[in-house]
């Protein structure tokens, strides 16, 4: 099966080098960025990899132009701090060219501060990595976008390392950002919630990630991203009133 993998970036080159690793594999591999300053261009050449430009357009539709520029139908999306495994990339290459599926769903392990993290409701988290472009594709949202498919989906074989979050100052950038980008979603959806509601849905994520989805089991890093999971609720609604307010 000839792939192409898309990736949106920005200031990751770090990060970046280390997923163009990983899917040297493919067929092709389309870079869309948003005016890096730091190296990435050269990390780019450096994996003989195209890269490309663009305004920042949102997750969903920045990633629906990344996949625009991909000139074959299958497309792996991968972000920048992802790496694809060996067992992944041989469940991909396993795959038959005229694969009547949709879709594939990959399952991601994420690290949280240099610790895999196996509850929380971070993992299994299975996911549509890898999809037929003409039968699926991405949603326009702003942020927690996802691939939409019409038709079967499969799952593949091998894990999706997610390398995010390896500091609290990097939790706390973009949480910042995220939590922005949701409330001002759910402001134009017409949302609306009180100081109260925000608080209580902040300790209903806490305790459903630490007691029902075993966040107890990771340890201190369990707790710490539990905590932090729940301020980021309690960011984003409080963002919401805010913007109700005004």
């Amino acid at each position: 099966m000839k792939i192409s993998v898309a990736i949106i970036t920005l200031n990751d080159a770090e990060a970046l080098d280390r997923c163009l690793h990983s899917v040297a594999f493919a067929d092709q591999v389309v870079v869309l960025d948003q005016g890096s300053t730091d190296s990435t261009a050269e990390v780019c050449a450096c994996h003989g990899v195209e890269i490309h430009q663009s305004e920042w357009l949102g997750f969903g539709l920045t990633k629906g132009k990344a996949v625009g520029l991909c000139r074959n139908n299958w497309i792996l999306s991968v972000d920048t701090d992802e790496v694809v495994t060996e067992e992944l990339k041989q469940a991909i290459n396993d795959l038959p060219d005229d694969s009547p599926t949709s879709a594939y769903k990959v399952n991601r392990l994420s690290s949280f501060l240099g610790v895999w993290i196996h509850h929380c409701g971070w993992h299994p988290e299975r996911i549509v990595r890898l999809f037929h472009k003409e039968r699926a594709g991405f949603n326009d949202l702003a942020v927690h976008e996802f691939v939409e498919t019409h038709g079967s989906v499969g799952r593949l074989e091998g894990l999706l390392h997610h390398y995010t979050y390896t500091s609290m100052e990097q939790y706390s950038e973009k949480t910042n950002r995220y939590s922005t980008l949701a409330a001002e979603m759910m402001h134009k959806k017409g949302k609306k919630v009180s100081l109260p509601m925000a608080a209580l849905r902040s300790q209903v994520s806490f305790w459903r990630m630490w007691i029902l989805q075993g966040g107890i089991l990771d340890g201190g890093a369990g707790l710490v991203l539990c905590l932090a999971s729940s301020f980021y609720v309690l960011s984003k609604y409080i963002k919401l009133w805010k913007l109700n307010q005004s």
